[in-house]
C-alpha cells in the first residue's frame, strides 16, 4: 500500500442544524473506526483552533484513496489536499 499525507479542511453550511451536525459527527467517527480497522487510516492530527486535520492514510493507489475519502460522511463539506509519500533512505523505520 502507498502512504498519503492528507489535509482536510471542513466548512459547515450556515443552515446546518445542531442535530444534523451531531449526526454527521457520529457517522464520521464510526467511519474513522472502520477505516482504521481496514488499515487505511493510520494516524490523525487536529489543527488547534481550526476545523482542519492532517492524516496519514494508506491505499493501493490514488484512485482507491479518492474512493475511500469520498465515502466519508463529511465529504460534501471537505476541502482535501493529498500529498503522496515516498520512502526515504534514512527513515528510521
Amino acid at each position: 500500500m502507498q502512504e498519503y499525507l492528507v489535509n482536510i479542511q471542513i466548512t459547515w453550511p450556515d443552515d446546518m442544524t445542531d442535530k444534523q451536525l451531531e449526526q454527521i459527527t457520529v457517522e464520521e467517527r464510526e467511519m474513522a473506526k472502520t477505516r482504521t480497522k481496514e488499515g487505511h487510516l493510520v494516524r490523525m492530527w487536529r489543527v488547534p483552533g481550526r476545523r482542519e486535520n492532517w492524516g496519514l492514510w494508506r491505499a493501493k493507489n490514488t484512485s482507491e484513496l479518492h474512493e475511500i475519502i469520498a465515502k466519508l460522511p463529511v465529504w460534501p463539506y471537505m476541502d482535501v489536499k493529498v500529498h503522496s509519500l515516498a520512502e526515504h533512505p534514512v527513515d528510521p523505520q
